[in-house]
């Protein structure tokens, strides 16, 4: 079967159409293949809306605007058409307000209600009016320059008090407190001029010390472990017990010297009978006499020849010289 060109144009004619109704509609914000619902919303005025503008709730895309049209000769509304393209529930009790972006298109903000009752294909819900883009500038800009024009008059106010108290005298006053700080930071940048200033000095005698401080970080290190393990050795080794036998002894030696200061036992009567002390002189000065004597006269006491002839001196009274002082 021969197919005429004039069919193949009328075809291709209608199927062009065809895309260019869908793309118009798409562009339009309308969806020919997945149509949900159509709802409306009342507004006495849409200053800012247009066709195709979003629908949101909970700031998610749920569909676009549709149409407007008035809703009585006197135009004392205007219904609003828009599109679900998402399967959601909507409680009857909701109402839309529309928004205006400063920068960007207006859209329709539905705030949903708590009715479990929800709408249905054809239905309207309530529409509440919402100020102008001006008015919100202005709502916002008006307690800002409220403010500004306040905090103006304190700091005017402020000025003039400055300068009621600021006399030719206070002036005076103020620019010596100046140039005194003047010279006070002078000297302190002399002071802290290297190499010259006795503070810098100071910072460098700092640094010198810290460094040396830490390149003998290991020796110090060693130091304090090794009085730790001093502290721990003298901790465990029972120095509590030391102490204690060295407190003992020191008792029993302080008994002791009483004993001898008080003439108890034979040192005790040495130290304090001086009588004793004089016999134990003489004795041991008789002794040393007798041992002279003995030493020079032999014969008296001892025989030790048969021939020998005894020796008839008289003894040795007192002791001789000591030779070993001579």
């Amino acid at each position: 079967m021969k197919i005429s060109n004039e069919t193949k144009v009328g075809t291709l004619t209608a199927i062009s159409i065809t895309l260019l109704v869908l793309g118009f509609n798409f562009l339009k914000g309308k969806n020919l293949f997945n149509k949900k619902a159509t709802m409306y919303v009342t507004f006495i005025k849409v200053e800012g809306l247009n066709i195709s503008d979003a629908v949101k709730i909970n700031g998610l895309r749920v569909g676009s605007v549709e149409g407007m049209q008035e809703g009585d000769k006197n135009l004392d509304n205007v219904v609003v058409g828009f599109q679900l393209t998402r399967d959601i529930n909507i409680p009857v009790d909701s109402y839309g307000k529309i928004e205006a972006a400063p920068l960007g298109a207006a859209y329709i903000v539905v705030t949903m209600g708590s009715s479990k009752d929800y709408l249905k294909d054809g239905d309207t819900i309530k529409g509440l009016e919402s100020p102008g883009l001006v008015q919100d500038l202005k709502a916002y800009l008006v307690p800002t320059i409220d403010n500004a024009n306040h905090t103006l008059h304190t700091i005017d106010s402020a000025v003039k008090k400055i300068g009621s108290v600021f006399d030719q005298e206070n002036k005076k006053n103020l620019g010596e407190l100046l140039a005194h700080l003047n010279q006070t930071l002078e000297l302190l940048n002399n002071e802290l001029t290297p190499a010259t200033g006795d503070l810098a000095k100071s910072i460098d005698n700092i640094n010198s010390f810290t460094l040396n401080l830490k390149k003998n970080n290991d020796s110090v290190s060693a130091i304090i472990n090794n009085t730790a393990k001093l502290t721990r050795e003298l901790s465990s080794g029972q120095i509590g017990t030391t102490l204690g036998a060295l407190e003992k002894s020191i008792n029993q030696l302080n008994t002791i010297v009483t004993e001898i200061k008080n003439g108890k036992g034979t040192v005790g009567k040495l130290a304090t009978d001086d009588q004793l002390y004089k016999n134990l002189t003489s004795t041991t000065n008789s002794l040393n006499i007798l041992l002279q004597d003995l030493r020079l006269h032999p014969k008296r006491y001892v025989q030790v020849s048969v021939f020998g002839k005894k020796d008839k001196t008289g003894p040795l009274m007192q002791a001789l010289p000591d030779s070993a002082k001579q």
